[in-house]
């Protein structure tokens, strides 16, 4: 079933049309290289339908997401520019929002943010004058009501039409709590929602069917994050050392069964074998493709997996 589109967004134009939506990543390097983001661009041109651009992911100083996205919309791909709480007040956030719609930015995705003891500034003062639902709300009152956080109107035709993204974690402790807080972000006016990596099928079905039973996805777009497991450490290190991540005994050893030169390939099957459930889970409108350092795998993930625009058709 259609839904009404209401920007410019092309992400938000293929979830309206009822297409399993494919978004991809891109970390802005730690310097000024115009070049390095070029490069990285290429690889998720048109296998994406459009891409996250983080914002100083895990508190580490990167060239700007707004900068970045520029870059990559030059290079013919639409960006999801990310936006932490983390690193500003109410009046910077404000400020670059009408930046961003300003300079054709069409989706802004908002976190929460690394916190900054995380990254190479650890004694950095962190601002988070706003949470992440809050910003929600803020940006929704400046597309939809033309008004800022003070009151003040914005003129017609001025107000930052953006598609607005937000993020959820169904494996975060308390677990119970997730959908809440899900929840807490559609009625604030949340567009589409990604999810942290996902890796524990069953507990996300569970999830994701109270979200449909809640009403959840006919008010917003839940999508589901895919990271490929490139070799048995990194799937012991998503279990036992990222929180929020739930990877299950059975992937561990599936991956411990693969001798080490084929875990890779293990690694895009396992992948590919979600993604297809994904495709047939109720609530799920797309997936959210997380390969960070490792974007140069995308076209081999999205041809094998028939996510590439002309096998969605």
């Amino acid at each position: 079933m259609s839904r009404e589109v209401r920007t410019k967004s092309n992400l938000e134009k293929v979830l309206a049309s009822g297409q399993f939506a494919v978004t991809g990543e891109l970390g802005p390097p730690p310097n000024a290289s115009r070049e390095e983001v070029v490069e990285k661009a290429k690889h998720l041109k048109g296998n994406v339908d459009s891409v996250n651009i983080t914002d100083n992911q895990t508190a580490v100083v990167r060239m700007s997401s707004l900068a970045a996205a520029l870059i990559l919309q030059e290079q013919g791909t639409e960006a999801n520019m990310q936006m932490v709480c983390r690193d500003r007040n109410r009046i910077a956030m404000q400020s670059d929002i009408l930046g961003a719609a300003a300079l054709g930015i069409n989706n802004l995705l908002v976190l929460s943010g690394d916190h900054q003891k995380f990254g190479d500034h650890a004694q950095a003062k962190n601002v988070f004058d706003m949470d992440s639902v809050n910003l929600i709300r803020t940006i929704k009152m400046m597309r939809d009501e033309r008004r800022l956080l003070s009151g003040r109107e914005l003129p017609e035709g001025s107000e930052p039409r953006l598609f607005i993204g937000g993020a959820y974690n169904p494996f975060a402790d308390p677990e119970d709590y997730r959908v809440l807080r899900a929840a807490k972000k559609v009625e604030a006016g949340v567009d589409f929602l990604q999810s942290q990596c996902i890796y524990d099928m069953p507990r996300f079905k569970k999830f994701i069917a109270r979200a449909v039973d809640m009403g959840l996805t006919e008010k917003a777009y839940f999508m589901a994050g895919i990271t490929p497991l490139k070799s048995l450490g990194m799937a012991k290190y998503m279990k036992n050392s990222v929180p929020g991540i739930s990877v299950p005994d059975e992937l561990i050893e599936r991956m411990k069964g693969v001798p080490k030169e084929k875990q890779v390939d293990e690694g895009i099957k396992i992948a590919c074998e979600q993604i297809e459930e994904m495709k047939n889970t109720k609530g799920v409108a797309g997936v959210h493709l997380m390969l960070i350092e490792w974007e140069h795998m995308v076209p081999r993930l999205v041809q094998e997996a028939k996510l590439g625009p002309s096998q969605r058709k």
